[in-house]
């Protein structure tokens, strides 16, 4: 059905225009030129020469236990998801979803009993009409066979935007921002879902909280990392 849809009404490319491949809004030409993250740090994704614990994961362990990002945030990346985020661009999210996909089923991570999305304030998500980190999660979910959990996690307060904030000011900005239902988890393995991580502590702050309700082990799975 899919190779059908896919020829009676075929994909074009996001970036060029040109015919899409596999699948995706994107040609095969624009899918190699992406800026792709070939090796980082296994923790939190921070880009490195070389596959390895980087030096602030190894003296201050994050919350979360594992991370996987397929992209760096730059150039045509960040064109793809400004038009996903805060444009209604939903054939870009779909695709860069899919690119998220198809990176976790490469690196051979064990998969989580539920995928939670990073939540918006409600007055963001309002204003927007959906949740980026909630599409992108729905996406894995259907590829993975996965419940998606987008009704425990919450914003408790209202936070300045991550990308208005100098880096050293946004786990302040987040810190206590998030509070969680009580229910009960299918499992104690969660995966964070979001779109952009840059300095990591949104997803540092959700993962602790998560903690707190009983979750043991956390990976972060997103779109892209920012340099």
């Amino acid at each position: 059905m899919r190779a059908l849809l896919d020829w009676l009404l075929p994909r074009t490319c996001l970036l060029c225009g040109a015919n899409g491949c596999g699948g995706l809004d994107l040609c095969d030409g624009c899918r190699r030129e992406l800026p792709w993250l070939v090796t980082a740090c296994p923790r939190c994704a921070e880009p490195l020469p070389a596959a390895a614990l980087c030096g602030p994961c190894q003296l201050h362990p994050p919350p979360f236990h594992a991370a996987a990002m397929p992209l760096r945030y730059e150039a045509e990346v960040e064109r793809l998801v400004q038009g996903f985020k805060f444009h209604r661009q939903l054939a870009a999210g779909r695709t860069l979803a899919l690119l998220l996909a198809e990176h976790l089923e490469s690196a051979a991570l064990p998969l989580p009993a539920a995928l939670v999305p990073v939540p918006l304030n409600r007055r963001r998500h309002y204003r927007r009409g959906y949740n980026q980190a909630e599409l992108i999660a729905r996406i894995l979910g259907r590829r993975f066979g996965l419940p998606v959990i987008a009704d425990r996690l919450y914003r408790s307060r209202a936070t300045t935007p991550q990308s208005e904030l100098a880096k050293s000011a946004r786990r302040q900005n987040v810190k206590g921002a998030f509070a969680c239902r009580p229910g009960p988890w299918p499992g104690r393995h969660i995966a964070l879902i979001d779109d952009v991580v840059t300095t990591g502590a949104t997803v540092a702050e959700c993962a602790r909280v998560l903690k707190r309700t009983g979750v043991k082990h956390i990976q972060v799975w997103a779109l892209a990392r920012t340099p």
